[in-house]
């Protein structure tokens, strides 16, 4: 019998000591946590442990895997040495890959977001762009110079896609705060959402009842669509 409110993990980002605590400790900002609850799921914080990912699922309807400042490990999916750029955070890596894909085995419903779109296109067996400034000439600001409380560019969506028929429309204004992106999203994955310079926005898997990435941050509600987005993914974890 479905949960009157459907349990959905969240993935939290590790920092080092400093700052809130001289030990090491987890972060997040509050408004995943709000985007998901005001769409009626219940949120979770999942602590990094790999060895507890199957358990963790045991008890879940969904997963949300958030974004950070911090990069997928180029030697998971064959990029080669890592950029300059690259800030690697292997605990958290190793838990969001291990979390993420045990929920696509089970087919429970995944939501990624930012470096989560790009972490679930290494799930699904695909390659990132490691510094889109250095890789995509002509490339926008894609670590935009305004608030992410306001959009940094449009992003045009797929026709036909699970995405399209989320937010309804063919455009939507995002924020940007992002020096990587999908390069290939995946074996049977696609993509639903290009940046006006192509940089890709957002994959699907149609093989799964709910595995959507976007490259933005929903849950800053910059476009009237982005909350579309929560409702969907918490309405898959209900069923």
């Amino acid at each position: 019998m479905p949960r009157p409110r459907p349990l959905i993990g969240v993935t939290l980002d590790a920092e080092p000591p400093g700052g809130y605590s001289r030990l090491p400790w987890y972060a997040l900002r509050q408004n995943y946590f709000a985007a998901i609850a005001a769409q009626g799921g219940l949120p979770v914080a999942l602590p990094h442990h790999p060895e507890l990912a199957e358990a963790y699922l045991d008890a879940l309807d969904g997963l949300l895997v958030t974004g950070g400042a911090f990069d997928v490990d180029p030697a998971l999916y064959g990029g080669g040495p890592a950029h300059p750029a690259v800030t690697l955070k292997p605990g958290r890596t190793a838990f969001e890959l291990a979390v993420t894909r045990g929920a696509l085995a089970r087919d429970l419903p995944v939501l990624g977001v930012c470096g989560g779109e790009q972490l679930l296109a290494v799930a699904f067996g695909g390659t990132l762009i490691q510094h889109i400034p250095d890789a995509v000439p002509g490339a926008l600001a894609h670590e935009q110079p305004n608030p992410r409380t306001e959009p940094g560019h449009e992003v045009a969506i797929r026709p036909e896609s699970l995405l399209a028929r989320i937010v309804g429309k063919p455009r939507m204004a995002v924020n940007s705060a992002h020096h990587q992106a999908v390069e290939r999203p995946g074996d049977g994955a696609v993509v639903n959402a290009v940046a006006p310079d192509g940089v890709v926005e957002g994959i699907e898997h149609p093989g799964y009842r709910f595995a959507l990435g976007v490259q933005w941050h929903p849950e800053y509600a910059v476009d009237p669509a982005d909350p579309l987005i929560f409702r969907a993914f918490v309405e898959a974890c209900r069923r």
